[in-house]
């Protein structure tokens, strides 16, 4: 089929965009997962867009990406889009094709054995033949996909009687191909079932088969008019015949399809081949042409003997006999000619009329056709539009909740950006106050050092001044040495120098203070931006240092001049007591005061340069302060970075953690899963094992959401939907084994539940390997495209194996569990709770009557037996009237959370595997409350055993189970009205457990009542003996008639599950 408007490109405006994504649509649904032929539209758009590409790279690259190998039906399917691609697409899309070919031979290597549903021969068949089809497109390239007949390709074909028998040849082998692969479909029909996907491969080998068909008849007939070696191509004609014959079997077969032959018309061929020969052997053969008669001379006797008359008249009748004759010859001639040109014309007439007939019956039969093939293309045409509005509205609705969802994220994103700005502001307010309070400080120490250097300048005067005044002393020494006269006015000289040294000495204190709190307070103002200024407070500390040493050294300096002081003025007294006695002694001592003297103002002087230089360092590291001021605000900055660093280290740790506990859970449960010591939920069914896999699935996408949305939302993004997320996904996976475990005793062999276990153990390692590749040590390094990029993949290989899980114990449901498509499923589910409640009630009710019942014919005891067991029937049905009423609640509360948007059918479609689940256990508590009661009712009558009414408790707890494992699938984190189903549960679990304990106590007391014990020891050795094997071989039989009725229940138990 060409596309005319397509080739021109002017036929159409093309969006790329939108393009891109139909295609790879249409693929998907292409070679979806149903065992149904792939949708002619979607087969259709594939090949439209290789026309308005004129490229079929989109094409292949769709397809390789797509989960074709994950299931047999797909890739079937994937074959049969690809093969009408091949043969309607552009011609591009043949040569395109050849560097497809090792993933098309990947297709057969994935393809084992016969597969489940039988399609392994037919998928490793039909590669063979497309790769086939392929090697002989790229040795013969001038024929197009689908054969179609052209006459200049035929002359083109065999201008070469070589290159033609070749060609014929190749086309001959793959119209065996093509006969081998048909064979092949129809050997492996399936009697009874639906082979509509298998039909569906029929219909391009039909068309294709039909093309080469009429190529090798035209190219046959041409090379036996080219050649005329009947003998070189009888081979060829052999092989025609024998391709004739099976292709008339062939499509007469097909044409008993009939949904065959509403996608096509199969093509009628006659049923002995066309005679290849044919225009050599219609063309007539002239007529023979009439032998002369010989003219005999005359005899020379006769010559000699005749008269010249007889002469001349023989002669004249030899003339006209031969005249005559000639004539005769003519007109013969004239007549076969005219009879030769009538034939000829009444041939050309009826060839003419048959020409005619032909091509009107060829008219027809293409009117007829382009009149199917118009009404089929409405019909198409009106299908695609109606599931094209479908898809729209369910667009424009998934549009509209995305687009509630964004406005909700952008809401978040505002709060959270306005949040940010304050916490910004907030930042920029601390830091100006901060970079104000140093600046303050700074203006503070410059006050404290101009007031240090007015201190510094006063003592420096004061210094000067004493000195002075230390001079003037030793020049009233020396006075004093020339007038010594009095010793009073000595005395008197002596304590005003005391005085003044003690006040000289408490201003040095003073100063000393001063110098200690201007220290105090630059320590102070350092210590407030201790981490920014932690060079300069090193340095400050070595000068503190040495100017404690200065300190230190000049304190002791002080102490040896006073020392010195004291010892002068006790030889002063001593001078002055002794007077002129000791007035020697005395002047000697004076010089020695004297020569100390000096050299204490000499330490004095070494003490101010000592302090002079530290003031100047101290101005210096003010000036440098300042400096570094520029310098703080760079390492305020770093040290923020350093602060966000460090949380976002330690969030990947708190991430890493999370998502190795999930990976220990799921190993925990791969753990569990392959321990015989552990049989998993022996209470598990399909359809909630199913449920529990849908909620795996959803909460693997949860997961892979949320961790994309901290990838995207970067250092500021919230790591609680990851740490919930995770316990969610891990747990669900652990259900989903522990479930499937249990499921495998419904397995009819060994090998379908190792085949069950090993799907669920590969989803496990899956979601393990998904956990590890998120781990922040994997991710580090990466964009975070490509981060998006593993959490994607990953989460499509937990999903692909959750599915492969989900199909494996989709055959373990029952028959007659799938839902009705039509009607409202919330009205079902409301009406089996309803229907369970009802139940309740009514078994309440036959309760209250059977407790009215006369009791004449009963003892005391089988009256205290029976209202034992009334009570205990009547707390159970009161404990599941509470749990049926919360459940409802339960059901309610969670399709008015997870519905949105959507109507209560459309979340039960939706959730249908819960929905299975729902309705299974709403049925099973109904019918095992009413079997509690029948039972209570026999076993009070008399009709019954009280192990029948233990069984029927057993079950009673284990329907209940089900119905709250149902509603737990979907109940949201921490609901209460979940929490209220979980108690009444417990509390129906509680009063079977109490009605079991009290049938087990009656069962016993009635043995110790009925049995009556023996005197063994009266017994000989023999009959003690032999009165023991026979208890052994009791108990064997016993424990043997145990095992069969073991399986026999199960057996049972399998059966009625089934036809549930």
């Amino acid at each position: 089929m060409a596309y005319p408007a397509l080739a021109t490109g002017t036929g159409r405006n093309i969006d790329m965009a939108k393009t891109e994504s139909d295609l790879a649509i249409n693929i998907r649904k292409a070679t979806s997962i149903e065992e149904t032929a792939p949708k002619r539209k979607h087969v259709r758009s594939c090949i439209v867009y290789t026309w308005d590409h004129r490229s079929s790279l989109s094409f292949w690259a769709g397809m390789k990406v797509q989960p074709v190998m994950a299931d047999e039906v797909q890739t079937f399917k994937a074959l049969i889009t690809i093969h009408k691609v091949l043969q309607e697409g552009h011609p591009v899309t043949v040569k395109e094709a050849q560097q497809n070919v090792n993933w098309i031979e990947s297709l057969a290597r994935g393809a084992m054995g016969d597969g489940l549903r039988g399609y392994g021969p037919l998928i490793r068949e039909y590669v063979f033949f497309l790769l086939a089809k392929l090697g002989f497109h790229r040795n013969h390239p001038e024929f197009n996909g689908l054969f179609e007949y052209e006459e200049y390709i035929s002359l083109k074909s065999i201008n070469d009687p070589n290159e033609g028998y070749e060609t014929i040849s190749d086309l001959m082998t793959l119209q065996d191909q093509i006969d081998t692969f048909q064979k092949l479909i129809f050997s492996h029909f399936r009697g009874g079932a639906n082979n509509e996907c298998r039909i569906a491969a029929l219909v391009p080998l039909v068309q294709e088969s039909y093309g080469i068909y009429k190529f090798i008849t035209s190219m046959l007939r041409a090379m036996h008019t080219t050649t005329g070696d009947d003998d070189a191509l009888e081979p060829l004609r052999t092989r025609y015949d024998g391709q004739h014959y099976r292709l008339v079997k062939f499509y007469y077969e097909c044409s008993n399809l009939r949904y065959l032959t509403s996608l096509i018309t199969v093509p009628k061929l006659p049923q002995d081949p066309p005679n290849l020969l044919a225009e050599d052997d219609e063309k007539p053969a002239l007529p023979r042409r009439p032998a002369k008669e010989l003219e005999k001379p005359p005899s020379p006797v006769a010559a000699k003997n005749g008269t010249p008359d007889n002469q001349k008249d023989i002669e004249e009748f030899w003339t006209r006999e031969a005249q005559r004759q000639q004539q005769e010859y003519e007109a013969e001639q004239q007549r076969l000619q005219q009879q030769w040109e009538d034939q000829q014309r009444q041939q050309m007439a009826a060839q003419q009329e048959a020409q005619r007939q032909f091509e009107e019956q060829q008219r027809l039969q293409a009117e007829q056709q382009r009149l199917a093939q118009e009404q089929l293309l409405r019909d198409q045409y009106a299908a695609q539009t109606q599931g094209r509005l479908a898809e729209l509205e369910r667009e424009n609705l998934n549009a509209r909740a995305q687009y509630e969802r964004d406005q909700l994220m952008l809401q978040q994103y505002d709060h959270r950006m306005k949040a940010l700005e304050e916490q910004l502001q907030q930042l920029n307010n601390n830091y100006q106050l901060q970079s104000q309070s140093k600046d303050d400080q700074i203006a503070s120490l410059q006050e404290q050092v101009n007031t240090w250097r007015s201190k510094y300048e006063a003592l420096a005067k004061l210094y000067s001044q004493l000195r002075q005044e230390h001079l003037d002393l030793l020049q009233t020494t020396k006075s004093l040495k020339l007038k010594a006269a009095s010793a009073q006015e000595a005395i008197e000289r002596r304590e005003r120098l005391e005085r003044e040294m003690k006040t000289k000495n408490l201003e040095l204190a003073d100063m000393i203070r001063e110098r200690d709190r201007a220290l105090h307070e630059k320590d102070r103002a350092q210590g407030s931006n201790r981490e920014e200024v932690e060079k300069l407070k090193r340095e400050l500390r070595l000068a503190l240092d040495r100017a404690e040493d200065a300190e230190r050294a000049k304190g002791s300096e002080i102490s040896s001049l006073l020392a010195k002081y004291n010892r002068e003025m006790a030889d002063l007294e001593e001078a002055v007591r002794t007077k002129t006695r000791q007035l020697d002694d005395l002047r000697a001592k004076q010089g020695e005061r004297s020569y100390d003297q000096e050299a204490a103002l000499k330490e004095k002087d070494d003490e101010i340069e000592i302090y002079k230089s530290g003031m100047e360092q101290a101005l210096e590291e003010l000036e440098e302060l300042k400096l570094g001021h520029g310098e703080t605000d760079g390492a305020l900055d770093t040290a923020i970075d350093e602060v966000i660093k460090t949380n976002v280290n330690k969030i990947n740790d708190i991430i890493d953690s999370v998502l190795q506990s999930g990976v220990q859970r799921v190993d925990d449960a791969i753990y569990e899963l392959d321990s015989p010591m552990q049989a998993g939920n022996q209470n598990a069914t399909a359809p909630y094992v199913l449920s529990q896999i849908e909620k795996a699935s959803a909460s693997a996408t949860e997961f892979s959401t949320a961790f994309n949305n901290f990838v995207a939302d970067g250092p500021g993004s919230d790591h609680a939907d990851i740490i919930k997320t995770v316990s969610v996904f891990a747990a669900s996976i652990a259900d989903v084994l522990s479930n499937t475990k249990g499921l495998t005793r419904f397995a009819t062999e060994e090998k379908k539940g190792d085949e069950l276990t090993n799907a669920a153990r590969q989803s496990a390692l899956s979601t393990i390997q998904f956990f590890r590749n998120l781990q922040s040590f994997r991710l580090e390094g990466l964009q975070p495209v490509q981060k998006s990029d593993v959490v994607i993949n990953s989460n499509h290989d937990v999903l692909m194996k959750l599915q492969r899980l989900s199909k494996l114990a989709d055959a373990f449901a029952p028959k007659g569990s799938k839902l009705s498509t039509t009607g409202d499923l919330g009205d079902l589910v409301d009406n089996e709770l309803t229907k369970a409640a009802n139940a309740i009630e009514a078994a309440a009710q036959r309760l209250a009557k059977m407790k009215n019942k006369p009791r004449d014919g009963y003892s005391t005891y089988e009256l205290k037996v029976n209202d034992t067991i009334l009570e205990a029937a009547v707390a159970i049905t009161n404990a599941i009237a509470q749990l049926i009423k919360a459940a409802t609640e339960s059901q309610n509360e969670i399709v008015r959370e997870g519905r949105g948007s959507s109507s209560r059918t459309a979340f039960y479609k939706k959730n249908n595997r819960w929905t299975e689940g729902l309705i299974s256990a709403a049925k099973a508590v109904a019918t095992s409350t009413n079997t509690l009661i029948e039972t209570a009712d026999g076993v009070i009558s008399g009709r019954n055993s009280p192990e029948q009414l233990i069984v029927a408790s057993n079950d009673v707890a284990a329907s209940t189970a089900q119905l709250v494992a149902a509603s737990r699938v979907k109940a949201s984190f921490m609901s209460q009205t979940q929490d209220r189903l979980e108690q009444a549960s417990r509390a129906v679990g509680a009063a079977c457990r109490s009605l079991v304990r009290q049938v087990q106590d009656i069962i016993r007391q009635k043995a110790r009542d009925d049995g009556d014990r023996e005197d063994y020891s009266t017994l000989s050795g023999h009959e003690f003996k032999v009165r023991e094997m026979e208890q052994q071989v009791e108990i064997l039989q016993l424990r043997n008639a145990l095992e069969a009725a073991q399986a026999r229940l199960t057996e049972m138990r399998k059966l009625s599950y089934r036809e549930d």
